[in-house]
């Protein structure tokens, strides 16, 4: 049971079209997960569409409608159907190009694993693999990090959070995350500017790691 969700904030601007790449790539993998947020999107593109259908009309390029019309004979694109043996969600597979063990995943110390994945530079996005019982070094932020639980869980000084759950945290929160003991934490993190690590060897580390 999904108890983390998205702010408002965040729905509206994926909505929109105004979230950095990352951000819009950790939304739809929550809404995928997630019925509430799914239905709150929805809720909010509702709104969207009758907000654009109140607006003044503009003249559309030329040949848009023969365009439109010679893609209405093309095939549908298949259905994706998600599998219980999945990690990750569809959104995120079709980025990645496969599931977590098509990941290459990078070291950094005490077990813990990163992949970072490309995005717009409006902000990052990496995948993090946690051993059961590890730690991530204490930090703070200076921005917004969002972290998408996909497989096990982890906790810190806030709360727990397991698949489907989203962390947000902000310039207010400083926190040690650590995965609960199992099967190790998989988590999609995105960030739009630097973490705030308050050991020295993190930070010494920080421009080699892009954190």
């Amino acid at each position: 049971m999904i108890r983390h969700h998205l702010s408002d904030d965040l729905l509206t601007g994926y909505s929109a079209g105004t979230l950095p790449e990352a951000f819009n790539l950790l939304v739809a993998t929550h809404v995928s997960l997630c019925d509430e947020c799914r239905a709150r999107l929805g809720a909010l593109d509702a709104v969207g569409g009758a907000v654009l259908d109140a607006c003044e009309t503009v003249p559309m390029a030329d040949g848009a409608l023969a365009a439109t019309l010679a893609r209405l004979g093309e095939a549908p694109e298949p259905v994706v159907v998600e599998t219980p043996a999945a990690i990750f969600p569809a959104p995120l597979r079709d980025y990645v190009g496969g599931d977590a063990e098509a990941v290459r995943w990078r070291a950094v110390g005490g077990g813990v694993r990163q992949a970072i994945l490309k995005t717009s530079s409006a902000a990052s996005a990496r995948l993090l693999y946690i051993p059961g019982g590890m730690a991530v070094p204490d930090h703070g932020h200076r921005g917004t990090e969002l972290t998408l639980v996909l497989q096990g869980a982890f906790h810190d000084e806030t709360d727990h959070f397991a698949r489907g759950d989203v962390e947000t945290a902000d310039e207010d929160l400083e926190h040690t995350p650590t995965a609960m003991p199992g099967e190790p934490c998989i988590c999609l993190a995105v960030t739009d500017a630097p973490l705030r690590f308050n050991s020295l060897i993190p930070r010494l580390l920080q421009p080699f790691l892009k954190i």
